[in-house]
């Protein structure tokens, strides 16, 4: 069974002209001789076969049309046509790096002031419970390599545990340092709606700050949680290996547990990006297109992660630029971070153009007045382009017939002046 690549009929003779030599078919084998003519698969039904050939026609295009790309310009344009491929143009046409750029810029300021505010907060229960501590410190300094540690890092561990909010000098710190990170918060949610082509939103500048305050507070409890989670899972790793047989200092504990810790980080990113995307951003975006945008970007950040463990330990080891090194890459770290963000972002929003989704709120009201100025551009458009036709046709026009044109261009002049009002 032979489809042809031009009409897409089925049969061992598609029945073309058989004086077209393009598609008179084989005497030999009664192919079809168009350029995109192929054989079924054999083990395929007839009508699933034909559903599918069409399909592969309607992907690759008619090859014996004049001008169709063949060769490199037909594979580019079929690789642009992926959804990667989309994405990434989305992301570069929207202005995404330059987006990221100015959010690595504020990320590396806002990330001192969470530290300081969350470890003035929370560090009396911190300092009391070593195991949760240095869960915490690990979770931190697996998101943020080279920031946290004992030596080459920007932040020693006993300063930070030291510090404190208390007194007036301690309470305007923490509220300068906390408004640099709100500021972060709402650049993020700038450049994701953005991304999916809205504007900014209406809502009350002080609410929207409470709003941020609100998610920063969850997003320490959640990282709290986490670092439980970890002690929690590592602990019920260690008793389930022990009751194997199996020590602590086994090769199959220590992959264990560094799996568990993988598997709550790739959780904690997950969800740190939806609700970046859905309630920071104030989007109304599906679930399924939500979680699965997410979870993509929840992997990107993970194997960026282990990738720059190595790479900023080893700008670290020189001791003459430790701290000048670990600085700049942490710039670029950030960088790196906020670029993944965006894509996943622009991931989601090219996900629902796809699906015919708009990220877009509106109510009754403002939906029929949005639908009235659709009909009033289609209208002053067929205005436009019919009065184009008329003044060509004006100048070859008799006597009679150019006064019946003049006064339907009158009409149409009428009619597009009351477009405008």
């Amino acid at each position: 069974m032979w489809i042809c690549g031009r009409c897409a009929r089925l049969g061992p003779d598609v029945g073309h002209d058989l004086r077209d030599p393009r598609t008179r078919p084989d005497a030999v084998s009664g192919r079809c001789r168009s350029a995109r003519s192929f054989r079924l698969p054999s083990v395929r039904r007839d009508a699933e076969s034909a559903q599918w050939a069409r399909g592969r026609i309607a992907t690759l295009g008619d090859m014996t049309v004049p001008g169709t790309p063949r060769g490199i310009s037909a594979l580019f344009e079929r690789i642009m046509r992926t959804l990667p491929a989309r994405v990434l143009l989305h992301y570069s046409e929207t202005g995404g790096p330059l987006f990221a750029s100015g959010l690595a810029f504020q990320a590396l300021f806002a990330v001192f002031a969470t530290l300081f505010v969350f470890c003035a907060v929370f560090g009396f229960w911190v300092r009391n419970d070593s195991v949760l501590r240095d869960s915490l410190l690990e979770l931190v300094g697996r998101s943020v390599p080279g920031l946290i540690g004992d030596t080459n890092a920007l932040v020693s561990v006993d300063t930070l545990l030291d510090s404190s909010i208390l007194g007036w000098t301690g309470v305007i710190a923490a509220v300068g340092l906390l408004g640099t990170a709100l500021n972060f918060l709402g650049s993020l949610r700038q450049a994701v709606r953005l991304l999916f082509s809205l504007p900014g939103p209406t809502t009350l500048f002080l609410l929207l700050k409470l709003k941020d305050a609100g998610l920063a507070l969850i997003f320490g409890v959640v990282l709290l949680v986490s670092a439980a989670l970890s002690v929690f899972s590592t602990s019920f790793v260690d008793v389930a290996l022990a009751f194997l047989g199996i020590g602590s200092d086994a090769p199959v504990s220590r992959i264990a547990g560094g799996a568990v810790g993988l598997v709550i980080m790739l959780a904690l990113d997950t969800a740190t990006l939806a609700g970046s995307f859905r309630i920071l951003s104030g989007i109304p975006i599906p679930w399924r297109n939500l979680w699965s945008g997410s979870l993509l970007g929840g992997f990107a950040l993970g194997a960026l992660k282990v990738l720059g463990t190595q790479l900023l330990g080893g700008a670290a080891r020189n001791p003459l630029l430790a701290s000048f090194a670990v600085l700049i890459g942490l710039l670029i770290w950030f960088n790196l971070v906020c670029q993944v963000i965006l894509i996943a972002a622009s991931w989601i929003s090219v996900r629902m153009r796809d699906a015919g989704i708009s990220a877009r709120t509106l109510t009754p009201r403002e939906r029929e007045k949005e639908r009235e100025e659709q009909l009033r551009t289609a209208r002053r458009t067929l205005a436009e382009a019919e009065r184009e036709r008329l003044q060509g046709a004006l100048p070859e026009a008799s006597l009679f017939t150019r006064r019946r044109l003049e006064k339907q261009l009158a009409k149409l002049d009428k009619q597009l002046n009351d477009t405008l009002v």
